[in-house]
């Protein structure tokens, strides 16, 4: 008897901008993808704003992404490429004398993709041309990889502009947006549902969340705004 391969959907989530909320979104997808019973795993490969512990450097969203993976792994699994620094990780790199490798990165998702998840979430960091060094962008690693992509769009005043400059590039490279995801970053959008409407009827994406701006994440279950049969 032929036992068929665990195919294992692998997506990289970006943003359309820095702080628009990525963390969360991934987080509210691996808690729906929790509750539908699948072996899930996340990767933030590179992060920019790591504390000192005793067990090294540790980045909050890292360690979030790990808590909410159903299939536990070491941290550094996680997050192979931290920095101290909260700014661009290519500057982070520099003046840390630590380039960062292409190669550490792909490693990294092999890696993980080799524990056969049911979902691997990768996280981007920052929007989608950030850049790896003054050569490299991450968005041309996404693309050798060719992963399809969950765009997240914080919603806020001016992020129309952000959000299709973001999907046209994503296009352009020659992937898939296999979804969208709104995130509320401002409490009170001006005309949040007409801004929401606009890019409904301009992407050829399903939208895959709706999230509201929430005060009190570690308290509230994320799953609920997820529409749990694009996963």
């Amino acid at each position: 008897m032929i036992t068929a391969l665990k195919t294992t959907k692998t997506y990289f989530v970006t943003g359309t901008d820095t702080d628009v909320g990525k963390t969360v979104c991934c987080d509210a997808l691996l808690q729906a993808a929790k509750l539908q019973g699948k072996l899930t795993l996340a990767y933030k490969p590179i992060a920019a704003g790591c504390e000192k512990t005793a067990n090294g450097l540790r980045n909050e969203d890292a360690l979030i992404l790990q808590n909410s993976s159903t299939i536990k792994v070491d941290y550094k699994l996680i997050n192979p490429i931290a920095f101290i620094e909260p700014i661009a990780p290519h500057i982070a790199a520099e003046i840390n004398n630590a380039p960062i490798e292409v190669e550490t990165i792909t490693q990294g998702l092999e890696t993980l993709q080799a524990k056969n998840p049911d979902l691997l979430i990768v996280e981007g960091a920052g929007g989608w041309f950030l850049p790896l060094n003054n050569e490299l962008l991450l968005s041309q690693w996404v693309v050798q990889q060719q992963l399809p992509v969950i765009l997240v769009v914080g919603m806020k005043l001016g992020c129309l502009n952000h959000a299709l400059l973001t999907y046209q590039a994503i296009i352009k490279s020659g992937l898939k947006v296999a979804g969208w995801i709104a995130n509320q970053v401002q409490p009170e959008m001006p005309f949040y549902q007409k801004n929401l409407d606009f890019l409904k009827n301009k992407f050829d994406a399903p939208m895959m969340a709706e999230i509201p701006h929430i005060k009190d994440l570690a308290n509230t279950s994320l799953a609920e705004f997820v529409e749990t049969d694009l996963l």
